[in-house]
């Protein structure tokens, strides 16, 4: 049993205590609330404790990040490490994350020092349908032990990336009616084939489609890599004719559409927005878009979209788009509780709620400010990081 005593409690859920206490038991929180009257816990008479001193430190959920590329493009290994896109065909639903995120990648040690506990990876935006993503915890070598949900969600791309991709090569798509129609055509077919199957019509199953029938049975949404307003709103149109939930990933352009998002019901995953603008797509790009869109009563995530931006800036950007008008809380929720929630994770993760995975971080100070430090970080109730200036219980301590 691990206790985590003395800290500003962070619950992401509207409680803060200024001193609480946390309980872990079997990778699960089992107890937590305020200290009271002195004691930093209710004793437990004959079970082996470990306790961590978190005084004027603040604890609170681990990080998620909602969309990123850790792990299947790799930092340090070129072309070696690059498995993000398999850019020879615009339609590949039948990819999986899984099969390429190599947990050895240095960027899952930054994650876990920056307090990520959780990631939503999957492949890039060079096809009109990309693959599945996988959501993941950061820490582990063996990928099937990290996977909390795969699969997590379909992507699908937008705008420029597919038209540079395929229309330099003279192929289709080269503009975006034809992304669009490609997509279309897609779900349409994929439609059918779930039409049959439903009806015992289906004899031999299609390896195609079958990876398309949890988007369209609601299970996981399609992730929209979008940055323009037009492309956000092809999106939109086409989700909405399909009947399918979807993530808006990017939205650089919002805040120009912010009532129109609103009213379609998806939620917003912004960012990269510490990047520089080196597309005309993202020309719009400003940490004020997720506050803009928040207020409006979009739930927002934000993101790194790592390695466009560092994994480990993820606090920062949070911090960065609170300076651009985003509430602070808001912003500590934008980087756990939404995104949990977005990835639908959320009865494991993104809160600090007895029954879910004890996955904690502890801050030195504001968890936004960049100059604070992550003391410690527990994922399913094991301490994988801690900074060399903070405390660790040395042994189990007999109660």
């Amino acid at each position: 049993m691990l206790y985590i005593i003395g800290g500003k409690v962070l619950t992401m859920t509207g409680e803060i205590w200024d001193k609480g206490y946390l309980c872990i038991e079997d990778g699960k929180i089992k107890e937590l609330g305020p200290m009271k009257n002195g004691a930093p816990f209710p004793l437990q008479t004959g079970n082996s404790v470990q306790i961590i001193n978190a005084l004027n430190c603040i604890v609170m959920p681990g990080l998620i990040e909602a969309h990123c590329h850790m792990g299947i493009t790799e930092e340090k290994k070129g072309m070696e490490g690059d498995d993000c896109n398999e850019a020879v065909n615009p339609i590949t639903p039948y990819l999986r994350a899984i099969d390429a995120i190599n947990p050895m990648d240095s960027a899952f040690s930054n994650a876990l020092q920056a307090g990520i506990t959780g990631a939503m990876i999957g492949p890039g935006s060079a096809n009109v349908v990309g693959g599945s993503f996988a959501f993941i915890k950061t820490h582990g070598r063996n990928i099937d032990k990290l996977i909390v949900k795969s699969p997590a969600a379909m992507k699908v791309a937008f705008g420029e990336n597919p038209k540079v991709n395929y229309g330099d090569q003279g192929k289709s798509p080269a503009t975006r009616m034809a992304v669009a129609a490609m997509l279309r055509e897609e779900l349409f077919k994929a439609s059918i084939y779930r039409g049959k199957k439903e009806k015992g019509q289906i004899k031999e199953e299609d390896f195609r489609y079958e990876c398309w029938l949890p988007v369209l049975e609601g299970e996981i949404p399609l992730k929209a890599h979008v940055h323009r307003a037009d492309d956000i709103l092809t999106a939109i149109r086409i989700a909405k004719e399909f009947h399918v939930s979807m993530t808006l990933d990017h939205c650089s352009e919002g805040h120009l559409i912010t009532e129109d998002i609103r009213q379609s019901g998806f939620p917003a995953i912004v960012g990269p927005d510490l990047a520089s603008r080196n597309k005309i797509e993202v020309q719009n790009m400003a940490f004020k878009t997720v506050g803009i869109l928040n207020k409006a009563g979009v739930k927002t995530a934000i993101t790194t979209d790592h390695p466009v931006s560092l994994i480990q800036a993820l606090p920062i950007c949070a911090g960065l788009a609170v300076k651009a008008g985003l509430d602070k809380m808001e912003a500590l929720k934008s980087i756990t509780l939404y995104p949990a929630q977005i990835c639908g994770v959320e009865k494991r993760m993104g809160s600090l709620e007895v029954g879910k995975d004890a996955d904690i971080v502890i801050f030195d100070g504001d968890p936004l400010e960049i100059s604070t430090r992550v003391m410690c970080t527990i994922i399913n109730g094991e301490i994988v990081y801690a900074d060399q200036s903070f405390p660790l219980p040395a042994s189990e301590k007999k109660v």
